[in-house]
């Protein structure tokens, strides 16, 4: 799938100096709903072409920065229909009919078993996990947290994922611009792959840090 959908990020690459920022709104957008589409194929490339100054500004750091809010905002937009689609109607309508628009009732368990083992900290943390990423969401509304809360964890969480893609695009960009668009987004999904370690200890010590700061004020609330 991978492959397909990159083939055509080319043909897309040749309206990124006037549509490139919709574009990735958009396909953010759609990624961090409930239709699988990888982020990779949409934040690499375009911190590649900021790189090459082939955005609107065409200015490598400001056409960065943009790319990367727009890409946070259109996860935020998906997430949000999810978040809203479970909070309105409910799980019983969700398992019964969630299979119809690709949502599994497997899929849907799997997410609540993490989001009730783990709580708040798993829409931040699964934002940058491969296959719950995007449906994080759905046990969040279910579980009616908090608006402003799921915000915050999954401006974060998509904050740090599109800033870690657009930026190994950028880096990319920099020791050559001979690679094709395809090869561009394995080279990228590779080196997330080798350095994964390192996101998880990364994640681990945001996780812990939260948890002292968050007991340090239960603490004081209760004094």
């Amino acid at each position: 799938m991978t492959d397909i959908l990159a083939s055509h990020i080319e043909e897309f690459a040749s309206h990124a100096h006037l549509w490139g920022f919709l574009i990735i709104f958009v396909f953010m957008a759609i990624e961090s709903s409930f239709i699988p589409f990888p982020s990779e194929i949409v934040m690499i490339p375009a911190g590649f072409l900021a790189f090459r100054r082939e955005l609107f500004f065409a200015s490598p750091v400001l056409d960065l920065s943009i790319a990367v809010l727009c890409g946070i905002a259109g996860s935020i937009l998906g997430a949000y229909v999810n978040y809203y689609l479970s909070l309105k109607l409910g799980r019983p309508v969700l398992y019964k009919y969630g299979k119809f628009v690709l949502l599994k009732p497997e899929t849907i368990e799997r997410a609540e078993e993490i989001f009730n083992e783990y709580g708040d900290i798993t829409t931040f943390v699964c934002r940058l996990l491969p296959a719950i990423r995007q449906l994080i969401s759905i046990p969040a509304g279910l579980s009616k947290m908090p608006l402003g809360k799921f915000t915050f964890f999954t401006t974060l969480g998509a904050g740090l994922w599109t800033a870690l893609l657009a930026g190994l695009g950028y880096y990319f960009a920099h020791l050559t611009g001979n690679m094709t668009y395809t090869e561009l987004v394995h080279k990228g999904k590779d080196f997330i792959h080798h350095n994964f370690i390192w996101i998880l200890l990364i994640l681990f010590v945001i996780i812990v840090i939260y948890i002292f700061v968050h007991k340090s004020i239960m603490k004081k609330s209760n004094d």
